[in-house]
C-alpha cells in the first residue's frame, strides 16, 4: 500500500519500488524550490570557493611533502617574545580564538534578526565586524612580523622556497575574504540599525520589506570563512 505524504497542506501518494527510490533521491531537487535566490547564490559561491581553498591547501601539501629542502618548523617561525621567552604560535592562538568567538556572536545576530530584534541584531553584527578586523589586524602584524625576517614569496631564511609563497597565498587570500565580510557586515548592521528591512526601504541589499534574511546569508558566508581557517591552522600552523 503506497504511504501518504504531505506537502504545503496538501496529501500526495507517495511512490513506491523503483519509483520511490528516484524520488527519495531527488528530494534536494524539491527542497532547494523553497529557497531564496540569494541564499541558493550564496551557497553556489561558498562551494566555489570550498574548491578554491581545496586546491590552495592541496598545492600546500605537495609542495612540503615534495621539496627535498628542510622545511621551517611553524612553532619557532611564528613564536613571539614575551617577557623574555619564546612563546610557540601564541599569536595565532589568539587569532583563531578571536575569530571562532565572531561566529558565535554571528550565530547570535542571525537568532535576533529572525526575532526582528533591530538593536541586538546591530549591535552583535558589528561586533562580530570588530572581531573580524581585530583578526585582520593581528594577520597584518604577522606579515610584518616575517616580511622584517627576511621572508618572502621567493624564499626564506629557514629552508624551503616554497614556505613563503604557500604562507602569502593562503594567509592572504583568506584575510581578503575577511577583510570583505567586515565592510558587508557593517553595510548590513547599518541597514538593520536604521530599519531598512522593516520599512521596505529600498537600497542595496533591500529591495522589499522583511529582508532579515540578508542576516542569515551573512552569517553563512561569516562561518564559511572561520570554517575554513580552522583547515588552514591544522594544515599550515600546526603540520
Amino acid at each position: 500500500m503506497a504511504e501518504t505524504l504531505t506537502h504545503i497542506g496538501q496529501t500526495e501518494p507517495r511512490p513506491t519500488g523503483w519509483r520511490g527510490i528516484a524520488a527519495d533521491w531527488s528530494s534536494d531537487q524539491r527542497a532547494f524550490k523553497n529557497v531564496s535566490w540569494g541564499k541558493a547564490m550564496m551557497w553556489i559561491f561558498l562551494l566555489s570557493d570550498t574548491f578554491i581553498f581545496g586546491c590552495f591547501l592541496l598545492s600546500y601539501m605537495t609542495a612540503r611533502i615534495s621539496t627535498r629542502e628542510p622545511w621551517p618548523n611553524p612553532s619557532e617561525v611564528f613564536a613571539l617574545r614575551i617577557g623574555g621567552s619564546e612563546i610557540p604560535l601564541i599569536l595565532i592562538a589568539i587569532m583563531t580564538f578571536v575569530l571562532i568567538s565572531s561566529s558565535g556572536t554571528m550565530a547570535m545576530a542571525v537568532n535576533f534578526g529572525y526575532r526582528r530584534d533591530r538593536r541586538k541584531t546591530a549591535i552583535l553584527m558589528l561586533l562580530t565586524a570588530a572581531l573580524g578586523a581585530t583578526f585582520v589586524g593581528m594577520q597584518a602584524f604577522e606579515w610584518t612580523k616575517l616580511i622584517t625576517e627576511g621572508v618572502r614569496p621567493w624564499g626564506n631564511p629557514w629552508g624551503a622556497a616554497q614556505f613563503g609563497s604557500s604562507f602569502f597565498m593562503i594567509t592572504g587570500f583568506h584575510g581578503t575574504h575577511v577583510t570583505i565580510g567586515v565592510i558587508f557586515l557593517i553595510i548590513v548592521a547599518r541597514k538593520v540599525w536604521r530599519g531598512d528591512f522593516d520599512t521596505g526601504r529600498r537600497g542595496f541589499f533591500t529591495s522589499r520589506k522583511g529582508r532579515y534574511e540578508n542576516v542569515e546569508i551573512m552569517g553563512l558566508y561569516w562561518h564559511f570563512v572561520d570554517l575554513v581557517w580552522v583547515f588552514i591552522f591544522a594544515f599550515f600552523y600546526l603540520w
